[in-house]
């Protein structure tokens, strides 16, 4: 199954690494978008999904907040409940 999966993070957020970190172990190709370089991009996610949070991830359209392994697994294996 081919997955879109974006990673919205910075550069100094501990939870962000988990998150990257996770993905990375499993071989999960993502993109990863650092809202420190690219402030528009940060402003058109808290438009999308009212947070001034990272790391938020987004996973064939459903929004993962926080490092949440057991939820990313459930929306990569398509259980989304």
């Amino acid at each position: 199954m081919n997955q879109s999966i974006t990673l919205y993070s910075t550069a100094m957020c501990p939870v962000c690494a988990m998150v990257r970190e996770f993905l990375t172990d499993l071989n999960i190709e993502y993109k990863e978008i650092n809202v420190d370089l690219h402030p528009i991009e940060m402003l058109k996610l808290i438009g999308k999904t009212r947070r001034f949070s990272v790391p938020q991830t987004n996973i064939n359209g459903y929004w993962i907040f926080g490092f949440d392994p057991v939820r990313i697994l459930e929306v990569l294996n398509a259980d989304v409940k």
